[in-house]
């Protein structure tokens, strides 16, 4: 932590003393956050049950008392963030930036420690534009809802930031848009668990084309994704021949190759705002999204495995007033459709997040205090799982049960 802090430092007094460097302009932004939470029962979260997705299902110890069903509380601050924009000389008549932006929020064994958040360079022609770098996948895009927890909406919302290569063109009222996307810190599941090597393999990026139509208020697009995996690239596996147990391992081509589908509106006065945004789509746990996929079926012979991909349905709706005094309301709805295939009986042969949930429930509020330099709030949100059992024949959940955590959030953000 000191030594990150040395560096920031560091960089902050070296952009200063070149600030008049010819034809660059240099901003620094950033906040400095403190996230104080309380949880009525354990939750699926990361970033240390800062980013919360939602309640965790029952577990029942020897006298049928749930383990998971226990308050706990906490106060962070790791989500303080800095940032770098950085303007520049024109290069093949291109406007250029560049922006690097960071916060605490990556953890190693013990302490939080600096990530990067977004790094990018930007070239801008008077309608196209060409990025290099990570920011936003663009299924988060320019539709999110404001709300105060960390999450941002997930898992209702896609949330992923990743290396891509992004090309817009833009009319007056027209934005059209492609991306090659690669993985870096939100990975897809397989059978090494989280890892980027599965898109690796399969060579082929993950590809985004959308379209937005805007005006001074209103914004409407769509667009589609698609991934395509590889989830292995060799088998082991255990034969009997002559009477002897034998263990071999074999070369395989395996690939799973799915699309999904957004659409998104976006209503904006100068006293509110009506958002929404709808996913549906396969295999999506790579964007926060309950999904995955698991395999079909199993060569005997050499290992060599076919997959089918979950289904999801998501979508949540988002309503602001106000903006000094703000007050909100968010709701979101996730389905688990179940799989195309049925699912195959064999041992770590599901990959992906809440594949036992059934349909995931949220409703949140708030209200908070905003001054140019200065926010302050209080969210109430609670959301329910409910978690079932796997129908191996279509992958869908039944016999559920509704799992409820109630999180209260206190929010204060001081922005320079």
């Amino acid at each position: 932590m000191k030594r990150g802090l040395l560096l920031i430092l560091s960089a902050v007094l070296y952009v200063s003393g070149f600030s008049q460097k010819k034809n660059f302009s240099y901003h620094f932004y950033g906040f400095v956050r403190a996230d104080l939470f309380y949880d009525t029962r354990n939750n699926e979260c990361t970033v240390s049950d800062n980013f919360y997705l939602f309640p965790k299902n029952t577990v029942f110890d020897a006298d049928g008392k749930d383990l998971n069903a226990k308050p706990s509380g906490s106060f962070y601050t790791f989500c303080t963030r800095l940032g770098l924009d950085v303007t520049g000389p024109k290069i093949w008549g291109a406007a250029t930036s560049a922006k690097i932006e960071t916060d605490f929020g990556g953890f190693s064994s013990n302490n939080t420690m600096l990530r990067i958040r977004q790094a990018y360079i930007n070239f801008d022609w008077s309608h196209s534009s060409f990025l290099i770098g990570q920011t936003w996948h663009p299924l988060f895009g320019d539709v999110s809802p404001t709300v105060l927890n960390l999450s941002t909406g997930a898992p209702f919302q896609p949330f992923n930031r990743s290396p891509q290569l992004r090309y817009q063109y833009k009319t007056n009222h027209l934005t059209v848009t492609a991306s090659a996307i690669y993985q870096l810190i939100y990975l897809s599941n397989g059978p090494k668990g989280k890892n980027a090597e599965y898109l690796k393999n399969g060579l082929i990026p993950e590809l985004f084309a959308g379209i937005d139509y805007h005006n001074n208020k209103l914004m409407i697009g769509a667009g589609v994704e698609m991934i395509s995996l590889k989830p292995r690239t060799e088998a082991t596996i255990t034969k009997i021949e002559e009477g002897n147990e034998i263990t071999k391992t074999y070369k395989v081509n395996e690939r799973i190759t799915t699309a999904s589908f957004v659409a998104q509106i976006k209503y904006t006065e100068p006293k509110y705002k009506l958002s929404a945004k709808t996913v549906y789509g396969k295999n999506l746990c790579h964007l926060s999204i309950p999904g995955g996929y698991g395999v079909s079926s199993e060569n005997i012979e050499n290992g060599q495995r076919e997959y089918t991909p979950y289904t999801t349905s998501s979508t949540w709706i988002n309503a602001v007033y106000g903006t000094k005094y703000q007050v909100g309301v968010y709701g979101g709805y996730v389905k688990n459709m179940g799989t195309n295939k049925p699912l195959a009986n064999v041992s770590n042969g599901r990959y992906g997040s809440a594949l036992d949930v059934d349909q995931l429930i949220c409703g949140a509020a708030h209200f908070s205090y905003n001054l140019p330099h200065w926010k302050a709030g209080i969210e109430l949100n609670c959301t329910t799982a409910y978690y079932g059992d796997i129908n191996t024949l279509t992958g869908k959940v039944g016999n559920t049960h509704p799992v409820t955590n109630l999180r209260i959030l206190g929010l204060a953000i001081y922005y320079f």
